[in-house]
């Protein structure tokens, strides 16, 4: 498992070396005017190919059905260390990722942005949140895979892939963070790491409640996450 594990780092590692390299020899040969936003935007490049790799190995592993053991073994061993006093927390938690809660707080936000004439902030979130929230239905109507039923759990309708919750949480936190960053710097680390932990959290409630398989989160947050990264370079590069 240890060599395996290994074999698949490296060679994701490799995808995004290349991946990064062929970027930046386009960016060489076709688009000098980018050489130097590509050098700042280093981090949030390979970031999102990072991320992206990772969401589609684990993809990759659900399509194929590698993921049952470790999903099942993980699924299991949160159950079993969970109190039943916690569970009504993460029943809390996971409301936070709903969309009672998040379209209001997407539409409230963008339109002070707008407000506030903070045109491309608004647009990274609208466009990250409707983004993700269209790429959620598509990926579930493709995917349909069967939610866990290892014990009595509440129902949800659809495929359990990808958990919509997490997806879109993380699509969400990923965009406010980059709009807030960029409007106060001073900001950046603890709005990142607000964004992270809500994510998290909202993740991990969804193993709690035993409406998701690990790699449903998982694959999720990767995905949501990636969205306003490679949104936010989109508008990065058109504005040049």
């Amino acid at each position: 498992m240890i060599f395996e594990l290994f074999e698949d780092t490296s060679k994701m590692s490799f995808i995004v070396f290349c991946l990064y390299s062929v970027f930046r020899a386009y960016v060489r040969l076709r688009q000098p005017a980018w050489s130097i936003l590509l050098e700042r935007r280093r981090l949030a490049i390979l970031s999102a190919l990072v991320l992206a790799v990772l969401a589609l190995k684990v993809s990759e592993d659900v399509l194929g059905g590698e993921s049952g053991t470790i999903d099942r073994a993980i699924l299991v061993f949160v159950h079993a260390h969970v109190s039943t006093a916690l569970t009504a927390v993460f029943e809390v938690i996971t409301l936070s990722g709903s969309a009672y809660v998040l379209v209001p707080v997407v539409l409230l936000t963008t339109i002070a942005l707008l407000y506030g004439k903070h045109r491309y902030e608004a647009s990274l979130l609208a466009a990250s949140a409707s983004t993700a929230a269209a790429l959620v239905y598509i990926l579930k109507t493709f995917v349909d895979r069967t939610r866990p039923a290892l014990w009595p759990s509440e129902s949800y309708s659809g495929s359990s892939f990808p958990s919509g919750h997490t997806l879109v949480v993380a699509a969400v936190a990923t965009a406010v963070a980059l709009a807030l960053t960029r409007l106060w710097p001073p900001s950046r680390e603890w709005v990142v790491s607000v964004a992270f932990l809500w994510t998290l959290l909202v993740a991990f409630s969804r193993l709690v409640l035993g409406v998701h398989w690990p790699t449903d989160v998982l694959a999720a947050a990767c995905i949501g996450a990636t969205l306003p990264l490679a949104i936010s370079l989109v508008l990065a590069f058109k504005r040049i």
